[in-house]
């Protein structure tokens, strides 16, 4: 039986978050926005009226552009590509063919795959076309967004590796600062291109291309399932068509759309209205200053720190990182990383880290506190917590724990006093003539009955000692 070789291509698509549209004064962030109310003369393509370059956008591509470890082109232009939707009002969109902003780079993986990146380019965005039953719906609020388009080589042989590449993306997009990268909101969205061949062919199959995927588990569903379809029509003599095909995530499979086009079919022509964009290299390596860290810097920091699965995990909230990053001590990230897990994710709480984080203050003193024995590991989980109470921001961790009643007493003096006056009730007696006789369990009881008395404020790991001492005494 032939083995075939799966390939596969992704386009990624993501929105840069400038204030404003790519060729158009209209707010760039119509999230939550009425349809068509985030729409200019310019968007709608009306007679006589003319794109300008948003300056804005030019950094974010460089930044992004340096995030793929991708040569920054110190020149580049504009072009048309015709195709007729009712999307597009201009019956053309506004991109870089010929001369894209962003040469070859590459994205590195988890597992240490590098994913070469062919090129990336600067283009606007279409509107958004709604179809429901025999009548379509058109929202111009996205036409005119600006956009960054990466495309990849077809470096990708499975659907494992085509979901790590664009998560990864996705977090080089959001850790570089040119995105809002909200998924669900069409911020980034994936083109991805799947042919397969016989393993002993030199030549690439025919490929087929699934557009407008918003999650990395589709990106990966559908790879799975193409490859699947195509294997099948392969072995029974059939041919894989060059097309356009949907994605229906309620069942699973992809359905064909259109054929596929070709560049001739767009008939490209440099875009007259807009001059060609020429950078000195001075601006590029200003960006590449202050372009922040990105994930693999974090793996390589906190690998001796926190397990690998565990830095994945919080590596998708790129806040928190930094927030970890800024701790020097790594005793002190362990417990506060440990902190956002079992607390946060672990219990459903992640709604929270879209709230003002705790300061690096309130995160030290916090790990300090708890070192100490002045917090408990309960205590310290609800401190924790009180930290994203927008009353809390401002209050040092101190304070707050007081205002909670959690600080727990470790004066031994104080805590001696507390014993005798439990080792000196009747109810007692009993339980510290059975420890004496032997019988150890019964110290469970004597150290909760010391916690009671300090209303749950003394240490119990110094009860504990106070008691055996006096006990054997």
């Amino acid at each position: 039986m032939t083995k075939y070789l799966p390939t596969v291509g992704i386009e990624c698509h993501v929105q840069l978050c400038t204030k404003t549209k790519l060729f158009s004064e209209v707010d760039n962030d119509a999230r939550g926005k009425e349809p068509n109310s985030c729409v200019s003369p310019v968007d709608y393509g009306l007679p006589g009226m003319l794109p300008r370059l948003n300056q804005e956008a030019i950094p974010f591509a460089i930044r992004a552009g340096l995030a793929l470890n991708s040569k920054i082109n110190l020149k580049s232009r504009f072009d048309r590509k015709h195709y007729y939707y009712p999307d597009l009002p201009k019956g053309y969109q506004i991109t870089q063919l010929f001369h894209p902003i962003i040469g070859e780079g590459y994205v590195e993986l988890p597992d240490g795959t590098r994913i070469r990146v062919e090129h990336a380019h600067l283009e606007e965005d279409a509107g958004k076309s709604t179809h429901e039953n025999n009548y379509s719906l058109i929202d111009l609020n996205r036409a005119g967004t600006p956009l960054i388009e990466i495309v990849s080589q077809p470096d990708i042989h499975s659907a494992e590796h085509a979901r790590d590449y664009a998560k990864e993306l996705w977090r080089v997009m959001t850790y570089a600062g040119v995105t809002f990268g909200d998924l669900y909101n069409g911020n980034m969205r994936f083109d991805v291109n799947i042919s397969i061949a016989p393993e002993s062919s030199d030549q690439l199959g025919t490929k087929t291309e699934v557009k407008n995927l918003n999650s990395f588990r589709s990106v990966e569903r559908v790879v799975e399932y193409e490859i699947k379809r195509q294997t099948k029509l392969l072995e029974k003599g059939e041919i894989v068509r060059q097309e356009t095909r949907g994605w229906n995530d309620a069942t699973g499979e992809t359905t064909g759309q259109r054929s596929k086009e070709g560049a001739a079919d767009y008939r490209y022509m440099p875009e007259p209205d807009i001059p060609p964009i020429r950078l000195q290299a001075e601006m590029v390596e200003s960006e590449r200053e202050r372009l922040p860290k990105m994930p693999t810097w974090y793996r390589e920091r906190l690998t001796d720190v926190l397990t690998k699965d565990l830095i994945e995990v919080l590596l998708d909230y790129p806040q928190l990182m930094r927030k970890l990053a800024e701790l020097e001590d790594n005793q002190a990230i362990k417990k506060i990383a440990n902190l956002f897990s079992s607390v946060l994710l672990a219990e459903e709480n992640t709604s929270l880290l879209n709230d003002e984080l705790p300061s690096r203050q309130q995160l030290g003193d916090l790990v300090e506190m708890n070192n100490k024995n002045e917090l408990s590991s309960t205590a310290t989980k609800e401190v924790f917590l009180k930290f994203f109470d927008p009353e809390m921001h401002f209050k040092d961790t101190r304070t707050i724990a007081k205002e909670l009643g959690v600080v727990q007493e470790n004066d031994l003096g104080a805590l001696e006093a507390i014993v005798d006056i439990v080792l000196a009730k009747p109810e007692t007696k009993q339980a510290q003539t059975d420890y004496q006789a032997g019988q150890e369990k019964v110290l469970g009881f004597l150290v909760g009955q010391v916690m009671k008395e300090s209303k749950g404020k003394a240490n119990p790991s110094a009860v504990q000692e106070i008691l055996k001492a006096k006990l054997k005494a």
